[in-house]
């Protein structure tokens, strides 16, 4: 029988993450992945036509300046990881030539903003310096730390000014956020994009605090050189030299558990793998503690009922994501590009919205199981930026549009009927601000749906991308769940680490970092590694 210190279940980001920091810690680790590819999300395929790569999942990474990993493991400083931050970072084109840019540098993204509205613009360079205070003092320091209770949490919120006013946003929704600050319809529909980006509810109320993470980050948006994957191939290095494993097209049978204890885990052929100290899972409430620990086993209560019901009451994301991945002749030229030439650099795109309503519409109609004709989305031209992911003149694209995973007609098996179509309309609306990606300069294009989502990524359920939803009872110290959000579980020597504990998805490396804290300290492991300089400063300013 096999035997390891530890077991990580799922190769994603964080399972990786988890990995790595344990076998820099001396820990004999193995890391088992159902895929025959590590990474999940950080997955750079060619997936359209010979030498072009595209990243058809995670492509704008958001935490590079602040995710403890990329200090602690080096991953830049000695596996030669890169990463480019594009001026302008995001832009919104219109229909009649004209445009809005965030920049890097504020006072540009000001005067981009005042040719709409000079108030909105002074507005902006108030909320951008508010917001860095927030990020600083509490928003990124909070994400690699564990979870205050509930309670807890606001009565040591409530002992600050930057707390105070960070727990008065999260009764407001979004748009209300939005409104507050902006008048401009245009410059709304952008804040307001923005802020809903990663699948938070324009109307949500209780996740306001979230709203000052998306609209700051909307400036520091980074593209892995190389492609997304990159960034698991390094962690993967990471763990191999340190003497660990990752074996991929691993499907797993069950977590064994002895008296309460994890002992190891079981794969379909019967290979049992035995772990000494510790078994941590990536994966989503329901597969770790349904599928593969069980409610009972042979007479025995593994898991109290209410705990149960706790995970069987976890929701996916109702938005999920439509990808249109093309392989192009010349690079992308926009239309309001004549009048502003610098915009054809930026990294991300908002496409297909002119008001603050064309984005409600959107949101609406996917909510409601409906396809917006026309409607707008997100797009980046990768190879701007890194020409490696195409042959020498060659470009890429990416279409990534807010989609219902179940469509109100025919349920989410019609996405296999509707998606050439749904296609062909995205790139008719690529081509309104694109005009020279013509049918001509299209070698080839690959599509992926909701459902496509949920065959690839076994976590991502119902095209959930984020392992489940962003609502108010499944984020802080709910995510998953009461017992599980500081990474521990019900069964001893079991640990959580996925997208689904806290603090969340979008490859933040939160969740997996945290773990790695809690498995050496659960386990007296001694810690290679130190607090992070921004949590130890937010510790100072009383903010965390």
């Amino acid at each position: 029988m096999a035997e390891y210190d530890g077991i990580v279940i799922g190769g994603g980001p964080n399972g990786l993450t988890v990995a790595a920091y344990m076998a820099k810690a001396g820990l004999k680790v193995l890391v088992i992945e159902r895929r025959y590819e590590m990474g999940g999300g950080l997955c750079t395929e060619r997936v359209t036509h010979p030498g072009f790569v595209h990243n058809t999942h995670a492509v704008y990474h958001m935490m590079v300046d602040y995710a403890p990993i990329f200090k602690d493991l080096r991953l830049l400083e000695d596996y030669g990881l890169r990463f480019v931050r594009p001026s302008p970072n995001m832009v919104m084109p219109f229909l009649d030539g004209s445009n809005i840019c965030l920049y890097p540098d504020v006072e540009r993204t000001c005067a981009s903003i005042a040719r709409f509205s000079p108030k909105d613009a002074d507005a902006y360079r108030d909320m951008s310096a508010l917001f860095q205070t927030y990020m600083d003092d509490f928003i990124a320091p909070s994400t690699y730390v564990k979870p205050h209770s509930i309670i807890d949490g606001v009565a040591r919120m409530m002992q600050t000014q930057i707390g105070r006013e960070i727990n008065a946003l999260a009764g407001m929704t979004p748009q209300e956020i939005v409104g507050d600050i902006f008048e401009h319809e245009r410059v709304k529909a952008l804040m307001l994009f923005a802020a809903c980006f990663w699948g938070l509810d324009y109307d949500l109320e209780g996740l306001g605090y979230l709203v000052p993470l998306f609209l700051n980050r909307a400036t520091h948006y980074q593209l892995s050189i190389g492609g997304s994957h990159n960034l698991a191939h390094v962690l993967g290095k990471v763990i191999a030299e340190n003497g660990g494993m990752v074996l991929g097209g691993q499907v797993l049978k069950r977590i064994i558990v002895k008296n309460g204890v994890a002992t190891g885990v079981e794969l379909d052929d019967d290979t049992v793998i035995h772990a000494k100290q510790f078994v941590a899972s990536s994966l989503d409430p329901h597969q770790t503690f349904l599928e593969y620990v069980g409610e009972e086993r042979e007479g025995e209560e593994l898991l109290d009922p209410y705990f149960v019901q706790r995970v069987k009451d976890w929701q996916w994301e109702k938005m999920s994501l439509l990808g249109v991945h093309l392989a192009l002749e010349t690079r992308p030229h926009l239309k309001a590009a004549e009048n502003d030439p610098e915009i054809d650099d930026g990294l991300v795109y908002v496409m297909g919205y002119e008001s603050e309503a064309d984005v409600v519409r959107h949101f609406d109609a996917v909510h409601a199981g409906e396809l917006l004709p026309g409607g707008g989305f997100n797009a980046c031209f990768p190879t701007v930026h890194d020409p490696r992911q195409a042959p020498p003149g060659k470009h890429t694209a990416l279409i990534s549009q807010h989609a219902p995973y179940r469509l109100k007609e025919g349920g989410p098996e019609n996405w296999y009927r509707i998606r050439e179509q749904q296609a062909d309309e995205c790139v008719e609306t690529l081509r309104r601000y694109v005009p020279n990606v013509t049918p001509d300069s299209i070698v080839a294009r690959y599509i992926s749906t909701p459902l496509d989502i949920e065959n690839k990524f076994r976590d991502m359920v119902e095209g959930s991308v984020k392992q489940g939803a962003y609502i108010p009872f499944q984020m802080g110290s709910l995510r998953p769940n009461e017992e599980c959000s500081s990474n521990t579980t019900p069964i001893e020597r079991l640990f959580v680490c996925g997208a689904s504990t806290f603090p969340g998805g979008m490859v933040i490396f939160g969740a997996g970092y945290n773990a790695a804290n809690t498995i050496a300290e659960e386990l007296g492991i001694e810690k290679w590694w130190s607090e992070p300089e921004l949590v130890t400063k937010a510790r100072d300013k009383g903010t965390l």
